[in-house]
């Protein structure tokens, strides 16, 4: 394996280890350097982010499946299994967060990426107070959802059925090019929890889906390259 995809794959592994202590640190009530860390609101950032970069991590996990049936390419079915692997762990943590905090994981009242929309240092208790904002008006900070697109980066049910009807290279481009999408989407949310989230495991969680996503940009940028495409936007 080309060394290029053998780091990618460490860094998934090491990803994996941070998120097993990372969710015992949160079970154990540690705050870490910051000390005690106050439970989170419904609506503060820190439930928000968990919430919803749930869901937008379901779908990267879904879409890497997808690749994995539709091409014979062993880097893109190594790249699709890391991303698999690592943000299906990362989603479980943060799932397994919100049971710890006793909140909800869907809110039906909160539109996707409000909390992004609350005040800075409004992470513990509950945040804004209220659900305003919404995931397409592209206010409060962060980027605008595409029309059919629940969440920024996230690919829409027409892209979908694209993807699993492609093969080959067809399928290996239009996966790179969603995943790159999805990334850019993801780093952006990832950005605003570590500005805005009081919990400092959650904060170093989301340093840290920062760094890796946009080492896996670089990587899927070379593979779109060798493949003679390239990145949507």
């Amino acid at each position: 394996m080309p060394r290029t995809y053998w780091v990618a794959g460490t860094a998934v592994v090491l990803a994996a280890l941070f998120a097993v202590g990372a969710t015992v640190a949160a079970a154990n009530g540690s705050g870490g350097a910051d000390g005690p860390a106050r439970t989170p609101g419904t609506y503060s950032p820190d439930a928000g982010f968990a919430r919803d970069m749930s869901v937008h991590h379901q779908q990267a996990v879904e879409m890497s499946f997808v690749v994995r049936d539709r091409t014979r390419d062993e880097a893109v079915r190594s790249l699709a299994y890391d991303i698999a692997n690592t943000q299906a762990n990362q989603r479980g943590m943060m799932l397994g967060w919100l049971d710890l905090w006793g909140l909800p994981k869907v809110v039906a009242d909160e539109p996707p990426m409000a909390w992004m929309a609350a005040p800075e240092g409004a992470g513990a208790g509950e945040g804004h107070g209220g659900h305003g904002g919404s995931a397409g008006g592209g206010g409060g900070g962060h980027p605008a959802a595409k029309p059919g697109a629940l969440m920024p980066g996230m690919a829409t049910k027409e892209e979908l059925s694209r993807l699993a009807a492609a093969d080959g290279r067809d399928a290996e481009v239009l996966y790179l090019q969603l995943m790159t999408d999805h990334h850019k989407g993801g780093v952006a949310m990832a950005e605003g929890c570590a500005r805005q989230c009081r919990t400092p495991v959650e904060r170093d969680l989301a340093r840290g889906m920062v760094e890796a996503q946009q080492s896996e940009l670089r990587l899927m940028a070379d593979m779109l390259r060798e493949r003679g495409a390239a990145p949507r936007s």
